[in-house]
C-alpha cells in the first residue's frame, strides 16, 4: 500500500503533531475501546491500532507513527485514512480549538452515588429486603396479587394510581442507573422510547463501555435494585398503616397497587429480546457490541435464503465477530419472545381491556349508572387513549427518524 506524499484528508499535514483530545483506552481481551466521553464517541479497536493511536496522542507525527507501525508488525498502514477515521469519530481537535478544561470536581450527584451503593447502604437494603420477606411470611395477604391493583371500584381511580403514580417510581429506577453511573464518573442523560408496544423511560449510559467490564454490572442492574428496594418499602408501608381490625388502610391499599405495579415491571426486566437491563448484561457477559442488530440482520439473512432471496442478503462481516457468533443462537429467540409478547397481548390483554371497555360501555348504555360512575367511565377511556396516543406518537417519530437516516 503506497503511503501519502502530501497532507492527508481535511488539510491535515502527516508531518506535523495532531492535535487529540483526551480519550479513554480500555483493553478488553485482544481488542481496546477507546472513547471521549465528552462527545459520547468511542470505537473497538485491535491492540496494534490502539497502540498507534497512542502514539499519535503524544505528539509523533502520523509519518513517523506509520513507519513506526511497520517496523514493528511487518506490514504498512494507511495513515491518511486513520487520521480520518479519527476525525469522523471527533477525535482530533481542530487548530483553533483550545483543549478543555480538566474536571475540577466531582460530577453532580457523584458523591449522592458512592453514597447509595456504599457498604452501610448495602447493609440497609438488606435489612430492609429481610423485613419484607418476615412480614409477606406472617401476613400472606402481602403478597403481591393482581386483585391488588383494584384498591377502588372507580376505574379512573385505579388508573390514575397505577399510571400516574408509577412515574415517580419509573424515576427511581432511572436514577439508580443513573448515579450508579456517576459513582463512576460517568455521564448520563434520560429519554422515553418504545419497545414493541411498551412505553419505557430510558437512561443513556454509553460512557459505560469504557469502563473494566466487571464495573459495568451495577450501573445496569442498579434499576433492578432499585426496584427491589422500592416494592419493599411500599409492603412494609402497607404492613405499618393497617387499621385496628387489621384491614388495610386507603393509604396502605394504594401502597399494595404501587408494590403490584413494581413486581410487573420488574418482571418486563426479564424480556431480555427487548433490550432491557437483562438483555444488556448479557452483552457484557458475552462480550458483544451490538447483539439486537446482528440477530435480527442474522435472522433476515435466515428468512432471505429460506425464500431463495439471495440478492437481500446482508453482509455478514460488518458486525462484531462476538456479535455474530452469539447471534447465530439468540436470533431464534427473537421471534419467540416477540410471539410471546404479542400472544400475551392476544390471550390476556386484549381480553381484559375488552372486558374493562365492555363495563364501561355498559354503564353509558345500561341507564342505571350514577353520574360519578358515568365521569368514571369517561376518565378511564381519555386515559386508555392519551396512552395509546403516546405510543402512536412515538411509532410516527421512530420512522421519521429512520428516513433521515
Amino acid at each position: 500500500m503506497p503511503e501519502p506524499t502530501g497532507p492527508g484528508p481535511g488539510l491535515v499535514d502527516l508531518d506535523l503533531p495532531l492535535a487529540v483530545h483526551d480519550l479513554t483506552f480500555l483493553p478488553d481481551g485482544d481488542e481496546v475501546t477507546v472513547g471521549r466521553a465528552a462527545v459520547e464517541s468511542y470505537a473497538v479497536l485491535p491492540a496494534d491500532g490502539a497502540e498507534l493511536l497512542r502514539r499519535l496522542s503524544t505528539g509523533e507525527t502520523p509519518r513517523a507513527a506509520a513507519r513506526w507501525y511497520q517496523q514493528t508488525y511487518g506490514e504498512s498502514v494507511d495513515i491518511a485514512e486513520f487520521v480520518s477515521t479519527l476525525a469522523e469519530l471527533e477525535f482530533l481537535r481542530s487548530g483553533d480549538e483550545p483543549a478543555p478544561a480538566a474536571p475540577t470536581g466531582p460530577l453532580p450527584g457523584q458523591r449522592l452515588g458512592q453514597a447509595l451503593f456504599s457498604r452501610p447502604a448495602w447493609l440497609l437494603y438488606g435489612l430492609l429486603v429481610a423485613a419484607t420477606a418476615v412480614a409477606i411470611g406472617r401476613h400472606a395477604d402481602l403478597a403481591p396479587h393482581y386483585r391488588n391493583a383494584f384498591f377502588t371500584r372507580y376505574l379512573t381511580l385505579v388508573e390514575l394510581v397505577l399510571f400516574v403514580g408509577q412515574f415517580p417510581l419509573l424515576l427511581v429506577h432511572e436514577g439508580f442507573h443513573a448515579l450508579a453511573g456517576r459513582r463512576l464518573g460517568l455521564r448520563s442523560g434520560f429519554g422515553i422510547g418504545r419497545r414493541l408496544y411498551y412505553l419505557v423511560f430510558e437512561t443513556s449510559l454509553d460512557g459505560l463501555v469504557t469502563v473494566p467490564r466487571r464495573q459495568r454490572y451495577l450501573p445496569m442492574l442498579a434499576g433492578m435494585l432499585a426496584d427491589v428496594l422500592v416494592f419493599s418499602a411500599l409492603t412494609l408501608a402497607a404492613d405499618l398503616t393497617r387499621r385496628p381490625d387489621g384491614s388495610f388502610s386507603t393509604g396502605g391499599a394504594i401502597c399494595l397497587a404501587l408494590a403490584f405495579g413494581t413486581v410487573l415491571r420488574f418482571v418486563w426486566q426479564l424480556y431480555f429480546y427487548l433490550q432491557t437491563d437483562v438483555y444488556h448484561v448479557v452483552c457484557v457477559v458475552l462480550g458483544c457490541l451490538d447483539l439486537q442488530s446482528a440477530a435480527r440482520g442474522v435472522l433476515r439473512n435466515r428468512v432471505n435464503r429460506l425464500l431463495g432471496r439471495t440478492d437481500r442478503l446482508l453482509d455478514e462481516s460488518q458486525w462484531h465477530p462476538r456479535d455474530l457468533r452469539a447471534a447465530r443462537w439468540y436470533s431464534w429467540l427473537l421471534p419467540a419472545g416477540y410471539a410471546f409478547s404479542i400472544g400475551t397481548l392476544l390471550l390476556a390483554g386484549i381480553p381484559t381491556a375488552v372486558r374493562f371497555i365492555s363495563g364501561v360501555f355498559g354503564r353509558f348504555g345500561g341507564g342505571g349508572a350514577s353520574g360519578a360512575e358515568l365521569a368514571d367511565s369517561a376518565g378511564f377511556l381519555a386515559l386508555n387513549l392519551a396512552q395509546l396516543g403516546a405510543v402512536a406518537a412515538l411509532v410516527i417519530r421512530d420512522r421519521r427518524r429512520r428516513r433521515t437516516i
